[in-house]
């Protein structure tokens, strides 16, 4: 495998991964994959892009990306989000290293949620991804009428 495609794994530590060139100072550290990803392929590439790819898990981290939220602020900001819903996306984002849980002890406890530097990663890519869809609508939506006509016919 050649190095512009080598795989790389983004994990909790001591140092940033920075672009060439650029000084170290955040908390994600390169690491290079254990040889049995490589034989998996896209078996261990499928949970990531389950999460990354489920609606709800995309709508918490745009509206996190503006900065931490509480758990009430997300339930409004999400039209059509059940509670149960959001529950078990942030705890699969919490689990995933993308989301971190703060609980302050008052009465009653307050909860805020907030982007890991890891799901501050995801921003770019899931932007670009809504950006993507914004301006193909047209074209989506075209191709659906398309299809659903000689369906029908």
């Amino acid at each position: 495998m050649d190095v512009a495609q080598e795989r790389k794994i983004l994990s909790p530590g001591h140092i940033s991964v920075t672009a060439p060139g650029q000084a170290s100072s955040g908390h994600l550290t390169e690491v290079a994959p254990p040889p049995e990803l490589h034989q998996a392929g896209c078996k261990n590439v499928a949970p990531v892009l389950n999460r990354v790819g489920d609606k709800w898990s995309m709508l918490i981290v745009m509206i996190l990306s503006d900065g931490p939220k509480r758990f009430s602020e997300l339930k409004r900001a999400i039209d059509g989000i059940s509670q149960r819903m959001l529950t078990l996306s942030l705890r699969g984002l919490e689990r995933d290293g993308l989301v971190t849980r703060t609980v302050t002890p008052t009465i009653p406890p307050r909860v805020d949620y907030e982007l890991t530097e890891l799901g501050v990663s995801l921003r770019g890519p899931v932007r670009a991804l809504g950006d993507w869809a914004i301006e193909h609508i047209g074209c989506i939506r075209a191709a659906q009428e398309r299809f659903d006509k000689a369906n029908d016919a």
